[in-house]
């Protein structure tokens, strides 16, 4: 789908080592003068969510601005942070920080979530740290908190 000055289509096979920036970029890092290594994606538990994308259940949408990949949006069924079973997608999202605070985001989600909702899924999760800026726009997109822990809120979106 095209927007004023940035288009969001699935993301082309060629592209998926693309995902691998974004799964960094997707954790809550708080202080920007302070980053954990890149390296820490390789970890079990991260690498769940891109190792051998391409699976007939994977997903993935990207925004791109200006001919640059700026965003994406991925669903896969793991047992991730967000897992609730074995029938529900995992959300992952994430967009190089240049580009937030644009909409890109919230319409990549609502773009997955038609997705999700065509493909027949009837609910789909993903795990936020509840100090995230994100936690707002994923309940203005529908998510609510399943569960929550002392610095995790755990949501669902039911179609």
């Amino acid at each position: 789908m095209k927007y004023d000055d940035y288009e969001i289509r699935s993301i082309h096979f060629d592209e998926i080592s693309v995902l691998e920036d974004f799964l960094y970029e997707a954790i809550y890092q708080p202080d920007r003068n302070n980053l954990v290594p890149k390296s820490i994606i390789e970890k079990p538990e991260l690498q769940v969510y891109i190792k051998d994308f391409g699976k007939p259940d994977d997903n993935c949408l990207v925004a791109v601005c200006d001919e640059k990949t700026a965003g994406a949006v991925w669903t896969r069924l793991i047992k991730g942070y967000g897992f609730i079973d074995e029938e529900t997608p995992e959300f992952a999202i994430a967009l190089y920080s240049e580009y937030r605070g644009r909409g890109i985001g919230t319409n990549l989600m609502r773009e997955m979530l038609e997705l999700l909702r065509s493909k027949g899924y009837k609910q789909t999760s993903l795990s936020v740290h509840k100090n995230n800026y994100a936690l707002k726009m994923y309940k203005a997109v529908g998510f609510e908190v399943a569960r929550e822990n002392d610095h995790e809120c755990f949501m669902i979106y039911k179609f």
